[in-house]
């Protein structure tokens, strides 16, 4: 099957082959030394000289742990929006009484730096500006580097960024644009299935958890830092998870990070020019386009659904349909992991053949 989806993504088969390792004694010494493996890669990637930390859960999960162990209710948050992701992120944070102001920008665009700015200047005393980095409902990716400066040059405002489906793939320094908390997950560009949130938690992250007064058990940062100093987690570890992230780092570090980073950028650029050259439009402001996804419009009395289903079950290939506002108007095209330009050749030839069916049906 040639799964183009924003994630689950593809395996390799040497990261199938680890997720099959029989178990071990996750507080044994073989854990402890992949762990350690583990962490010393994904700062690379985090471009972070500071901590990460490991809950096993999805990407929710992660950005739930950030917003418990950074806020108390009451406490003013920004909540910038572009899509899907980035309400899900706000809704979070109201949901354990912060009071969010949200910045939504038009699906499609990105949020705008100079918008950012007046907000804060509006408000008093923000706790922390909450950002998606990539959004992928929308195939769209926001101007970190622009906005962060944004936050620091007007609050003394935490940046909270998430980073599920960039980080790995996307340019983002993590120390160097002054991010206090990344979150990513493992079915994205890490090559894994899902299951295992990664955190870089900075030295202002810790600071806001002293004080911080949201409910937290099973997402506490200072029970997983602990625990990971001792070479364990905090609660029982999806291991086999662990096999193939470790597994899948080894094959990243083979590549380069550099050549990953480019290996995205090319095949996201080959993706729209050859659905443009099909005759497919792009939905998302290209200025901003995604390196790990792309969102086309679904042609005009094209029934989607059907598409895709024909897709599905004739030519094994699976994309992602539009969510929300966008359900039946985009279709989107994963391109992170372990993929290539063939991948996409594969998806794009499947893509017209369906067409030609479901319209001619």
């Amino acid at each position: 099957m040639n799964l183009r989806i924003v994630g689950p993504t593809p395996l390799p088969p040497a990261v199938c082959e680890a997720l099959a390792r029989p178990m071990i004694n996750h507080r044994g010494p073989e854990f402890a030394a992949m762990q350690a493996r583990i962490v010393n890669s994904l700062k690379t990637y985090f471009q972070t000289a500071h901590e990460i930390l490991l809950f096993t859960c999805s990407g929710t999960g992660g950005l739930e742990a950030a917003v418990v162990n950074l806020l108390s209710p009451g406490d003013t948050v920004v909540a910038v929006s572009i899509g899907v992701f980035g309400d899900r992120f706000a809704e979070i944070a109201e949901l354990f009484g912060a009071q969010v102001h949200r910045l939504r920008f038009a699906w499609g665009s990105a949020a705008d730096p100079d918008a950012l700015r007046a907000k804060l200047d509006e408000l008093a005393n923000v706790r922390a500006v909450l950002i998606t980095h990539n959004e992928t409902s929308t195939a769209t990716t926001n101007p970190l580097q622009e906005l962060a400066r944004a936050v620091h040059e007007r609050s003394d405002a935490l940046l909270v960024v998430d980073a599920i489906s960039s980080l790995g793939a996307i340019h983002l320094p993590v120390d160097e644009w002054g991010v206090d908390v990344a979150v990513t997950g493992s079915q994205k560009v890490w090559m894994i299935p899902p299951g295992l949130a990664m955190l870089s938690v900075g030295p202002r992250a810790w600071e806001a958890y002293a004080r911080a007064k949201m409910p937290r058990f099973y997402w506490d940062f200072k029970k997983m830092r602990d625990a990971m100093a001792k070479g364990q987690t905090a609660f029982t570890p999806g291991v086999n998870l662990y096999f193939g992230l470790d597994v899948a780092l080894e094959l990243m570090n083979a590549e380069g990070f550099e050549n990953i980073r480019a290996r995205h950028a090319r095949v996201a650029q080959h993706t729209r020019d050859c659905a443009q050259a099909q005759g497919f439009e792009l939905f998302a402001n290209q200025a901003f386009a995604s390196n790990t996804v792309t969102a086309l419009k679904i042609p005009p009395g094209v029934d989607g659904k059907k598409w895709r289903e024909v897709l599905r079950k004739e030519h094994d290939t699976v994309i992602a349909g539009g969510q929300k506002e966008l359900t039946d108007k985009i279709v989107r095209i994963g391109h992170l992991g372990w993929v290539n330009e063939a991948d996409i050749d594969a998806c794009l030839h499947a893509m017209t053949a369906a067409l030609v069916y479901v319209r001619a049906s």
